[in-house]
């Protein structure tokens, strides 16, 4: 029996983004694994990028290309050309509604902000170290405004 015999991949598209693996060995009866968008989201990944000067400055950079013109020169929400009826957020306050971890931004700026997706998706637009450039980059932005 073939590698591809063993294991058959079904992703269902569904509210809860349901995942299952049925691996089949022998005469033994499948294996069944599940995973909700729910539960990936209760454990958002840690920063695996350090927060140096230079990831920040890529993170500008990124950020400069891509975010600016929705979420402004200063991060503050005020950008000159977000979709009309979007209301960009501010990045650089202390209110997050979409949680407030370097993972959480971190998965809010690759997967977007469902249900309307004012927030895009950037996943497969730029890759996860430039998100977690991004990430420290508003971070380091944060901090720079508060200390004002």
């Amino acid at each position: 029996m073939t590698l591809s015999n063993l294991v058959r991949i079904a992703a269902v598209p569904a509210a809860f983004a349901l995942v299952f693996v049925l691996v089949a060995a022998g005469d033994s009866a499948p294996v069944v694994a599940a995973a909700t968008a729910q539960e990936e989201a209760a454990a958002p990944p840690d920063n695996p990028v350090e927060a140096t000067e230079e990831s920040v400055r890529s993170g500008l950079r990124v950020y400069g290309r891509f975010c600016r013109s929705c979420h402004g020169i200063r991060a503050d929400g005020q950008g000159m050309t977000a979709p009309t009826g979007s209301r960009p957020a501010n990045l650089i306050d202390d209110e997050w509604t979409h949680g407030d971890t370097d993972g959480d931004i971190f998965l809010v700026i690759r997967n977007g902000v469902p249900p309307a997706y004012d927030m895009d998706a950037w996943e497969g637009r730029i890759t996860d170290e430039e998100i977690w450039h991004v990430v420290n980059f508003l971070r380091n932005m944060a901090e720079r405004m508060a200390g004002r």
